[in-house]
């Protein structure tokens, strides 16, 4: 990954540590996902992450562009 790409991410991640259910949760079989978009060298990127308020854990699930995005989350259930 690329500097200005890594900055951008670690922007990204800033903003879901201030506020975990930043974004949109799905629903359905990926109702465990919240999907935040931010632009990573001006391309939308989407970042999927799971919130466990019980045990103020976040993971960052998957990065990626919105092309088969959903698709790759679905494969790795």
């Amino acid at each position: 990954m690329k500097s200005n790409q890594k900055k951008d991410l670690d922007a990204a991640i800033r903003a879901l540590i201030d506020e975990p259910k930043l974004g949109d949760q799905k629903k359905g079989d990926l109702s465990f996902l919240h999907i935040y978009k931010f632009k990573m060298n001006k391309q939308l990127t989407l970042l999927g992450s799971s919130f466990d308020e019980s045990k103020l854990i976040l993971k960052l699930m998957v990065l990626g562009s919105h092309k088969n995005f959903y698709r790759d989350i679905k494969r790795g259930i």
